[in-house]
């Protein structure tokens, strides 16, 4: 007997709004960051992207999905959707808000649509890969398809790096 092809929220999504996309597995039983995921799948780190939760004062929830290498600006990312201030979701809290866990959480069919933000230089890529929903599972798909499907803005919001010249 044929083995069934395991399709996680995310792909049955993408499916429906025919969107392409190829998805990517590797072995994994528990949460690792993204540079390990990209390193274990041979891609480059540039087109591996993480997705972070954060949830304001007004108790709205934001989600942002920005290079594994990087780091979010909580101060940038709360000007950009319009909030006074920004606190990374609690990791008790994820499984709640997003239906999603640790390792395994995705824009792409949270439990309810929230507002979200890409960084800026994803929208130049011509792919870009994020996690399809469940530990184990990458989707790989183009930066405008994944705006198509999720509702997102392309915005600056990662932590500016000033390199200095050490003399």
């Amino acid at each position: 007997m044929a083995k069934k092809e395991l399709k996680t929220n995310a792909m049955r999504i993408l499916e429906k709004k025919k969107i392409p996309f190829t998805y990517i597995t590797y072995e994994c039983e528990e949460f690792v960051d993204g540079v390990q995921i990209a390193d274990k799948l041979g891609q480059p780190h540039e087109l591996v992207y993480k997705t972070l939760v954060t949830v304001a004062k007004s108790r709205e929830y934001y989600v942002f999905v920005i290079p594994i290498e990087e780091e979010l600006d909580l101060k940038k990312a709360a000007r950009v959707v319009g909030e006074k201030s920004l606190l990374m979701l609690p990791l008790k809290d994820l499984t709640a808000v997003t239906g999603y866990i640790r390792g395994g959480c995705t824009a792409i069919g949270m439990k309810k649509p929230f507002p979200v933000v890409v960084e800026k230089c994803a929208e130049a890529l011509e792919e870009m890969i994020v996690s399809g929903g469940k530990i184990g599972m990458q989707i790989k798909l183009t930066p405008q398809d994944f705006q198509k499907v999720t509702g997102a803005v392309f915005e600056e919001v990662v932590v500016s790096v000033k390199t200095e010249e050490i003399l």
